[in-house]
């Protein structure tokens, strides 16, 4: 990598409920895709800082991380990504911030083909961090 290359990392969450579904939010920019809760991260922030603050800030809630269960690296966007499985913190609602209009549950056969891959890693976490490149 060269001194003047961007690079970019960002940490998301896999946040399920009682019936197994994914926690997916919707965005109001670029194409306004549905994904994971989290995003990049800021000069100087780790990944667990990182993920606590994107879901404070796209959620209004707290998360538990559980673990840390894959990287992969996304040749569109030249990042690698960090996937946590991670829980709610206490009750209360899910307030979401601008950058997204809508919240939901997918089941695992509603998610992409690349969300699929790091979503059943993480829900099948055997204790071996998982990697692949997409």
């Amino acid at each position: 990598m060269g001194f003047d290359d961007t690079y970019k990392l960002s940490a998301h969450a896999v946040i399920a409920n009682e019936a197994g579904e994914v926690l997916q939010l919707r965005a109001t920019y670029a194409d306004k895709t549905w994904g994971l809760p989290g995003g990049a991260l800021d000069l100087g922030e780790t990944i667990h800082e990182a993920l606590h603050r994107e879901c404070r800030e796209e959620l209004g809630r707290e998360v538990v991380i559980d673990y840390l269960s894959g990287v992969y690296y996304h040749r569109v966007f030249n990042s690698h990504v960090f996937i946590f499985r991670a829980h709610l913190k206490g009750r209360g609602d899910i307030v979401l911030s601008s950058e997204h209009s809508d919240f939901d549950y997918f089941s695992l056969k509603d998610l992409t083909p690349v969300q699929r891959v790091r979503v059943q890693h993480c829900l099948q976490f055997n204790g071996e961090v998982q990697s692949a490149k997409f």
